[in-house]
């Protein structure tokens, strides 16, 4: 004892540990995002296992992380600070953006990111079932194709308004039907809820003007661009329309074959 009281005084010794000790937190703050993604994907992964079964769940669990981790990609393109993907059962998942998007260009290559690897990994996994004729792995690249052309929804905060918004949040307008619609079609409190979140956007849409400053700042967008992201948009909207449903003729001619 009476020679570690002297020791820690030596010049550089004490800035040291501190850095050292620094770098320590710094790096268990880093592990305790990881484990907190982590936690809640496998969290995610059981209660959906309970319903529907391990394998299908795994699935599922891996194609909603494969579409956050496009909108993680993109935004840290962008040069924007984002966290680790945050799963709840029955709800979805999402990545927090610690940076505001700059504009709408990039706002739209955010959204668009998520969709657009979600859709990649639901062909690869589509591909996978046909050659092993695997019938839940076709029911998961159905779940797949489905959730992100339902991400396609153009109004914010859906993926699809986010898109969207690059032409003219006024677009909004035209997924309120597609949103009360698919409420008639299949009722259920997850779509109160996206309605609930929506509700403000859709006035933000009917209140948009274009002479206002919004619109010549953050929704000031060159038209080339506006057209390069509206046929994006509809390309992907139309490709994951077609296998949505080709996919689900798939899965119904396999249990009637069972």
């Amino acid at each position: 004892r009476a020679r570690a009281g002297p020791a820690c005084d030596r010049p550089g010794r004490g800035p040291t540990r501190m850095i050292k000790l620094l770098l320590l937190l710094l790096s268990g703050a880093k592990l305790g995002k990881l484990l907190t993604s982590g936690g809640t994907m496998l969290v995610s992964l059981v209660a959906y296992a309970f319903v529907f079964g391990w394998k299908y769940a795994a699935g599922f669990v891996v194609l909603l992380f494969v579409h956050e981790m496009g909108h993680f990609l993109a935004a840290r393109q962008r040069g924007l600070a984002v966290g680790l993907p945050t799963f709840i059962p029955f709800v979805g998942a999402w990545v927090e953006l610690k940076d505001l998007p700059h504009d709408a260009e990039t706002e739209a290559w955010v959204g668009l990111g998520g969709p657009l690897l979600g859709s990649i990994g639901a062909l690869g996994v589509y591909f996978v079932a046909r050659e092993s004729g695997a019938t839940w792995l076709l029911a998961v690249a159905y779940a797949g194709f489905f959730l992100n052309l339902f991400n396609l929804i153009p109004l914010s905060p859906f993926d699809g308004g986010r898109i969207t918004a690059v032409l003219s949040p006024r677009i909004w307008l035209l997924g309120v039907p597609i949103l009360v619609g698919l409420f008639f079609w299949r009722p259920s409190p997850m779509l109160i809820l996206m309605a609930l979140l929506a509700a403000p956007q859709a006035w933000k849409a009917i209140r948009y003007r274009r002479d206002s400053v919004e619109a010549q700042t953050y929704y000031a967008v060159p038209t080339a661009r506006k057209v390069e992201y509206g046929l994006m948009y509809l390309g992907l909207a139309g490709f994951l329309a077609v296998m949505t449903h080709d996919v689900h003729q798939l899965l119904e001619a396999a249990r009637q074959a069972s």
